[in-house]
Order: C-alpha cells, then structure tokens, then sequence
C-alpha cells in the first residue's frame, strides 16, 4: 500500500512540474527530511495548477509517512542532519529525469558496495569509474552539440553495451528514435575507441610496467621476460554478413564474426588490441596483418631489459598457442599434443599457463560487456565497438573491479601455423631461444 501512495506521489510531483516548471518541490531536495520541504515557491507561481497538486501531494504524503511509519522502530529516524539518498530508478523510468535523480550528488552519500552494485547492474561499472568515463568524454561529445546531456548518453550506451540490448529496444526504453540510438552509439564507442585508447591501452615499454609485468608472468610460470600473452576470439555477429565473398565471416565455430587480437598483461589488462580481420581468418594470418607485428619485425619496439640464458640475450617476449608461428619475439608450444621431451612438455606447461591469463581476460571481456557474446551493430561498426569494450575493460580491471563469471568459448582446435619464408630469421632465433629456455626451465625446476 505504502508503495502505491508514493506512487501516486511521485506522478503527481512529476505532472505538477511539467505543468509549471517555474517552481518545484525538489529545489529543496538537499534537506534531510521531508518535512522541512517549504511551498513558498508553489504559493508564489501563477499557475493554480501547483496549489492544488502540493495538497493533494502533502495528503498523500502524510498518509503514506503515518502507514511507514507505525510499521517501523522510531530509531530509524535518527541522524537527521545526513543528506537524503537519491530515489532508486523507478521500473521502466529511464527518463532524464529519473537518470539524474540517481546520478545527482546525494548518490556519494549511498554506502559505497550497494551504490557501486546498483551502478553495475545498470551500466556494467562502479559509479566511480562511470565518472570517470564520463568526465574524459564529456567534451567531445558537448562539442557534437549533441541534445541529450553528456552523462545521461554515456549511461545510455554503456547499458546497451553491458546488456546487449538493441538500438530498437533502447528506443522502446528510452522513448528515442532508433537512428538517435545507433547515432550515440556510434559517436561514444568511437570516441572511446579513438580518445581513450592511446590512454588506456599501452605497450609496456616503461621500464617500471615491464619489470612489474614480467615479474607477475614469471611468478605463475617460472619463465623469465614474458611481457603478454596473446590469443584471438571470433566475435558473433548477430546477423549474417550478406556481402560475405567466400564466406570470409563464417568463424571456425560455424558463424559469422569478426576476428578480435589481443596482448594481456599478468593483471589481464590488455596492452594491444587489433579488429582487422573477418572471423574465417586464421590466427597466424591476422597477427600478420596487425601494427603489432610489423613494429616486432622492424625493431621498432625495443625492450630494454635484456636477459641471458644459457649463452643467449633474451629480450622480453610474448606467448601464444601453436596457432600463432614460433619467433624470437613470440613463444609457441614445442607440441600441441605434450609429445615432446620432459624439458620440453615442462615448457610448454608452463607456457600455456601464462597463456592461460589472456584467455581469461577475454571471458572477463565477454562476461562484461554481452553485446560481444552477439554483436548487434553493423559490419561497419564492428571494429570501434568491440574496441570500445577493451577500452572499458582496462579500465574495470585498472580500478580492480569485481571480476564477474567468466564468458567461455568453445574449446579452440587450430592447426600449427607455418613459418613464412621471411620470417625464418626469426624463427631461427626464436627456436635456440625456446629451446635454452625449455632446459634451463627443467634445471631449475628439477634441482628444486
């Protein structure tokens, strides 16, 4: 019963002040207690309208306060000079007016845990990193001359992106045209993809991030100068691509995607992030297309932390599975199938364990941000959005973040990859490189 008198309480103020929006209850929303609320502002306006609705609303009020509180301890009205919490996101409200009820300043006086858990059941983050967001891409997006307020837009599309809701049924929400949603969409995933990524997103080339990072990899692995891991992931489109030439887009999985890359660090934070390639790619292949390798293969990234191992400098390296080609710069598996000699099958252990922090941090990515477990946009669109969701991942996993259940996809069943011809320099190298460390690995391991 209580629930509907502040029902009827809350239409009743919100139709009060669309009829006369010259004065409103809420100017003086900042007192503790509803009681100190004064209808000066309501007896001073034109309208005969407020009158009449502050009555009724005060009736009501006062009925629903007498019926609360016979059923409450009078304790619970203590502490009357702390600021009133902002009102719960009534069901089916997602007007501005109701976003900024939730988002105004009296949110920081909620107990943290239960404000930070509203805020990520509605847009995928705590409301401190939403800030955060918010306050980086505030200026592009006033800039867009944009109608709709910088915060309430960002909110809008994280919810989309946390949820996987369509443009359509955004616009049913929100009482929006569909194009207005896959117009705001497209401005805040391209801005988080372009604006935020050169922040967010960095090859740890600092001599602090890498020391930190290669010895995070070498405490789960035992294996020295690991500075990420790398693995790729189809992301499922949720319609079929019709300009879809060989069936470039069917994914090993028996749909069309687009081909996510990444490189993870020891905290699962990713440090490259590259959308090229459609999902009937292979692995290897996509790697191969991507800034990262070329930038490997001139020796335009140089890790200054050198090591040696049995006679050999070991600069800082990633690993990957047999789906990606052995290099000095990047370690594969001796065999897929632990085939290969004791010192050898302890390498590749260990190996795929470090491997194992990338995989992880995909399923985090997915388990986040679901419109990537079926990625309701355009083609076109694909790229920006699914950067913009590692973007916003580095930034739950910077912020330590609760990490939700992790995303899994089918298990990955990818042949070796061939070494290309100008890449046997490399391989070279990257071969006597794997093989001292395989042994040194079993030495030190067996000595223990």
């Amino acid at each position: 019963m209580e629930e509907a008198f502040m029902a009827m309480l809350s239409h009743l103020l919100h139709l009060q002040n669309s009829l006369d929006p010259t004065s409103t209850v809420f100017s003086s929303a900042s007192t503790s207690s509803p009681s100190s609320t004064t209808p000066s502002s309501l007896l001073s306006s034109s309208s005969a309208a407020p009158l009449l609705f502050f009555t009724l609303a005060s009736l009501l009020s006062f009925l629903a306060v007498t019926r609360s509180s016979s059923s409450t301890n009078s304790g619970d009205s203590s502490s009357s000079n702390s600021p009133s919490p902002p009102p719960p996101l009534p069901d089916g409200d997602y007007s501005v007016a109701a976003f900024r009820a939730l988002a105004s300043d009296h949110i920081w006086a909620l107990d943290a845990p239960l404000r930070d858990a509203r805020w990520r059941s509605l847009y995928g983050l705590s409301y401190p990193v939403f800030t955060t967001v918010v306050d980086k891409l505030k200026p592009f997006i006033t800039a867009s001359n944009l109608s709709l307020p910088a915060d309430y837009a960002v909110a809008m599309v994280l919810s989309r992106l946390a949820h996987g809701c369509s443009a359509k049924t955004l616009a049913t929400r929100y009482s929006l045209d569909p194009y207005l949603i896959s117009k705001i969409t497209n401005m805040v995933t391209r801005l988080l993809a372009t604006k935020l990524y050169p922040e967010f997103i960095k090859i740890p080339v600092g001599k602090r991030r890498l020391i930190e990072t290669t010895q995070g990899f070498e405490e789960l692995t035992s294996l020295p100068n690991i500075c990420g891991a790398i693995d790729s992931t189809p992301v499922k489109l949720r319609r079929r691509t019709k300009l879809n030439p060989r069936n470039i887009y069917s994914c090993k999985y028996g749909y069309d995607a687009v081909l996510l890359q990444v490189v993870a660090d020891h905290k699962k934070i990713f440090w490259d992030v590259c959308v090229k390639a459609p999902g009937g790619e292979d692995d290897a292949s996509h790697f191969r297309d991507t800034l990262l390798y070329k930038r490997l293969t001139s020796g335009d990234i140089v890790w200054e932390k050198v090591i040696n191992v049995r006679g050999h400098h070991v600069r800082p390296y990633i690993v990957g599975d047999w789906c990606y080609p052995l290099l000095s710069f990047l370690m594969s598996p001796f065999s897929p199938n632990g085939s290969g000699s004791p010192p050898e099958n302890l390498f590749d252990g260990m190996l795929m364990k470090g491997r194992s922090v990338v995989v992880e941090a995909i399923g985090l990515l997915k388990a986040r941000w679901k419109i990537l477990q079926s990625l309701n946009v355009g083609v076109n669109h694909a790229p920006q959005t699914i950067v913009a969701c590692c973007v916003l991942h580095n930034l739950c996993q910077i912020a330590r973040e609760p990490e939700p259940e992790i995303w899994k996809d089918p298990d990955e069943a990818g042949t070796p990859a061939r070494v290309l011809e100008s890449e046997r320099q490399f391989y070279y190298y990257g071969e006597s490189l794997r093989q001292a460390l395989a042994e040194d690995l079993h030495q030190r391991l067996s000595s223990r």
